[in-house]
């Protein structure tokens, strides 16, 4: 098992680190990487507009760093991509992408077709929900690939510990994270509690990686990347970096607990897969819940499936796409 306390020196960054832009710029460029920005929405138009003139006016404008960047959309049925489109930035639906393998709900299927649609050597997925954006959240995920070509795929943090007259403020992630998640890393992949928030919906991978993993199309998308890449690669080809605070819109519960319920089918199942646990039975999808309503309790049941999409380098038209032999 690799040193964890080594590793959280050597590849737990703060943004701060890379706030020379223009160095940044220079080093990707000497490199001749591609970097696309994929914004993932669904019914974003409050927030979309503000990451777009942000991202755009800083990061292509003044420094160039992103060479695209596109909004692929699952179908919003408000302005969402109105919007988008108004600022000048390509936007995708989801469902137009890839038609022949026809289309899913949910994030996870957003992430994997960007792949098919973006050119960069280099993804930096951000979520379209943040209301304090700013151009660490994908500076701060790309610099550590510009700059440690053996890294290849960083996730961000948020919330660095602060002194106050109460003391310190232990660092954690969101609630799912330190109920379910982390609980479950620390029985069956130690190394990977190593990561703060492993949750987290920023993150920037080198495209070599992304075409070689499944992507579970809902809320287990960003815990099983985790452990195929560190079975694949080792810990050593993850990092993480702080990106100091981000503000959003909070869930309800009942709504974390089908957050909860789908990563949990998705661990299961790489449980089986990689042959930690291979003798697990069929699981249900059936989420089960409980409301209340004039003194009348009732159980709702919601269906939560965590299909996955196999490594995109196996569909004919990403390799015909790609340049790739057969």
């Amino acid at each position: 098992m690799i040193d964890i306390d080594n590793w959280l020196q050597s590849n737990t960054f703060h943004h701060s680190q890379f706030w020379d832009l223009k160095r940044l710029v220079e080093e990707k460029e000497r490199q001749g990487l591609q970097i696309s920005l994929c914004i993932p929405t669904l019914n974003e138009e409050k927030t979309i507009g503000k990451e777009l003139v942000l991202f755009k006016s800083e990061l292509m404008d003044r420094y160039p760093l992103l060479d695209e960047i596109a909004v692929i959309d699952s179908g919003s049925t408000d302005r969402t991509r109105e919007v988008a489109a108004a600022f000048g930035t390509d936007v995708y639906l989801s469902s137009e992408i890839l038609p022949e393998v026809g289309s899913k709900r949910g994030k996870g299927e957003n992430l994997w077709k960007a792949i098919y649609q973006l050119k960069g050597d280099i993804i930096v997925y951000v979520d379209a929900d943040i209301k304090n954006i700013h151009p660490r959240f994908a500076y701060g995920l790309v610099a550590p690939l510009i700059y440690r070509p053996e890294i290849k795929y960083v996730k961000a943090f948020y919330d660095r510990p602060l002194a106050t007259s109460r003391g310190t403020r232990p660092l954690g992630g969101g609630r799912v994270t330190e109920i379910l998640v982390r609980p479950l890393f620390s029985l069956f992949f130690p190394e990977l509690t190593a990561l703060v928030q492993p949750l987290s919906g920023e993150y920037a991978v080198r495209r070599e990686l992304l075409e070689r993993l499944s992507f579970p199309i809902g809320y287990g998308v960003e815990t099983s990347h985790l452990i195929d890449t560190w079975t694949g690669w080792g810990l050593e080809a993850l990092a993480q970096t702080d990106l100091d605070r981000r503000v959003h819109r909070n869930q309800p519960t009942r709504d974390l607990g089908k957050m909860a319920f789908g990563i949990l089918r998705a661990f299961l199942a790489r449980l089986r897969s990689h042959g930690i646990v291979p003798d697990l039975p069929e699981l249900t999808p059936m989420l089960r819940q409980f409301q209340s309503r004039d003194e009348h309790y009732e159980q709702v049941i919601y269906e939560i499936r965590e299909e996955e999409r196999p490594p995109i380098i196996e569909i004919p038209a990403y390799r015909e796409r790609r340049g790739l032999a057969d």
